[in-house]
């Protein structure tokens, strides 16, 4: 009766079809990050919590607690009591993506990371990184407008912002429910970059404008580095408090690597506070990724609609410095366009955490 039993409890004997394919899907995914190195950072974790989430029996992930969490009639709604008590690991460390914790900690990372010199030397560049948020607006409208919800049509849309920790954050608020596929095509075109964005440019610029000869950027102080973090912080989140949490921190890690005093602080959030989330958010996000929830029409869609979103953002404006650097070369060796490029880059950064408040202002 015992080996029956044994038998019947193996997660061979209970998986369905749904759990097979997420399985599959996973492997694949995780080929993508090893073999390809497609953002394996993040994507390798979310890989393999979308692995661990989809092995039956294994009970590490339970979307029925969610639900409930989710479910104004019921008596768990906006609880965590029924999470900590009754959900695994995988519950457990989901909390920080649905509380917006790991996103903000990460960005405190980007932030200590980013140099801010390029957009303060060439402030214009912000008007580059705000038009690149059309992308963001126009998905919005064409997702609405093919049956999304408005908070699912504005998670869908911030992929647009080529930015993966604020995609999780607003759609962690606006449509957890898409947490899995959203994240994994913000990931994968990210690391598509190269093969994305050329020929838009391409496509968007003549082979003149794309030879002009950039000149050097004025040297930046570094009274001006200190007091830019603290005047951004402080202008946005008196505009857009919604925006305050992921600009807070974007701008305290940067604030943290330019005055100087703080370097243990710096390298920590560099390093290892960075490490540590990746790893806790991949795995919390590739939790999601459950048959039920992945394994449908939405999901063909939302990856549809990202690229839609992201080439719209390209086009926009804000392009990546390593692709400016290569696709400017091919038309004038000399040409030297990283430094010029930072300053939409990082202007991006800013404009993507804007446009997430702005809809968690408008949706949540």
């Amino acid at each position: 009766m015992n080996i029956i039993e044994f038998f019947q409890g193996m997660g061979f004997m209970q998986i369905t079809w749904q759990q097979l394919a997420m399985l599959f899907i996973s492997f694949f995914l995780l080929y993508l990050a090893i073999k390809k190195q497609y953002e394996p950072l993040l994507l390798l974790p979310i890989a393999f919590g979308m692995l661990l989430t989809n092995l039956p029996g294994a009970n590490m992930f339970h979307q029925e607690l969610w639900s409930a969490f989710l479910d104004p009639s019921s008596p768990a709604y906006h609880s965590y009591g029924a999470i900590l008590k009754e959900g695994g690991l995988l519950d457990v460390l989901y909390i920080g993506v649905k509380a917006g914790v790991y996103p903000c900690l990460i960005f405190i990372g980007v932030g200590a990371m980013t140099d801010f010199g390029p957009l303060i030397a060439n402030p214009k560049a912000l008007l580059l990184g705000a038009a690149a948020q059309i992308g963001i607006f126009i998905t919005f409208l064409c997702a609405n407008a093919m049956g999304f919800t408005p908070a699912e049509a504005g998670s869908i849309g911030i992929i647009g912002g080529a930015d993966g920790p604020t995609s999780i954050f607003l759609t962690s608020k606006l449509a957890p429910h898409l947490l899995g596929p959203i994240a994994i095509a913000a990931y994968s075109y990210m690391a598509l970059v190269p093969v994305i964005q050329p020929p838009i440019m391409r496509a968007l610029t003549t082979k003149k404008e794309r030879a002009i000869k950039m000149g050097q950027l004025r040297p930046v102080s570094k009274t001006e580095k200190i007091i830019f973090p603290v005047l951004v912080t402080t202008i946005v989140a008196l505009i857009l408090p919604d925006a305050a949490p992921l600009i807070g921190c974007l701008m305290l890690g940067n604030l943290m690597k330019e005055c100087g005093v703080v370097e243990r602080l710096n390298k920590t959030a560099q390093n290892e506070l960075m490490n540590i989330v990746v790893i806790f958010l991949g795995l919390s996000v590739g939790a999601t990724a459950t048959g039920d929830s992945f394994l449908n029409a939405k999901t063909l869609m939302i990856l549809a609609m990202g690229i839609v979103a992201f080439g719209l953002g390209s086009g926009g404006g804000v392009l990546l410095a390593r692709v400016s650097q290569t696709v400017g070369q091919e038309e004038n060796p000399g040409n030297f366009l990283l430094m010029h490029a930072m300053g939409p880059n990082v202007a991006g950064v800013i404009g993507s955490a804007v446009a997430a408040g702005i809809l968690l202002t408008m949706l949540g």
